[in-house]
């Protein structure tokens, strides 16, 4: 318990983490250590982390780097941007606290309320200083009455544009779009397709 303390009481006054971002962590363990002058802290059990506006929550959190640069979530990982109001749910997590990028693998979900999209895939990654998501195997983004799959995409939040490839098609209502790449305007959810484009629309 001692120690445990006293790692709090550092994490909660070195004016260094203060100053870039506010950092708190619980869960119902806890262990530590320091090797070659890299920290890392595990956290077992209801595990939670704030930074910042990130709040994530797993069953076993592992903190590491200089400055806590890095925390690895695994086992039902839940994490949300609060000023956005995105939400994550996958198997694994890394985020980057430096560069504010989460890359999320395995069964993983990003849902962005604020703009009524769900996507799915096997890999994600988050920018959320650039405001761009990646997402690649098995891709899948709904939004209203549209479903979009592909290997591979590219959703750009400020633009509100999606970008498929890697066989991609897009069902709207009854419609079917297919080729080699589709850009999505999520506006106005107008299809712009290139290449060996083929689609069915139902009258």
């Amino acid at each position: 318990m001692g120690r445990a303390l006293a790692v709090i009481f550092f994490l909660l006054i070195n004016p260094i983490l203060i100053s870039a971002d506010v950092f708190s962590f619980r869960a119902d363990r806890m262990s530590g250590s320091k090797a070659l002058g890299r920290s890392s802290t595990i956290l077992i059990g209801n595990a939670e982390v704030r930074s910042d506006n990130l709040l994530l929550r797993a069953d076993r959190i592992e903190i590491q780097g200089d400055d806590n640069q890095f925390i690895n979530c695994t086992g039902n990982v839940w994490g949300h941007e609060e000023d956005k109001n995105i939400l994550f749910h996958t198997d694994n997590l890394r985020y980057d606290r430096k560069l504010k990028i989460a890359r999320l693998e395995g069964n993983s979900t990003l849902e962005d309320r604020e703009r009524e999209i769900v996507a799915r895939g096997r890999f994600i990654e988050y920018d959320d200083q650039n405001e761009i998501t990646v997402l690649q195997i098995s891709v899948r983004l709904f939004k209203d009455d549209m479903v979009c799959r592909s290997e591979y995409a590219i959703y750009h939040r400020n633009d509100r544009l999606l970008d498929l490839s890697g066989f991609p098609i897009v069902y709207k209502s009854d419609d079917e779009f297919r080729a080699d790449k589709i850009r999505v305007d999520l506006d106005t959810d107008d299809v712009i397709m290139e290449g060996a484009v083929t689609g069915t629309i139902m009258n």
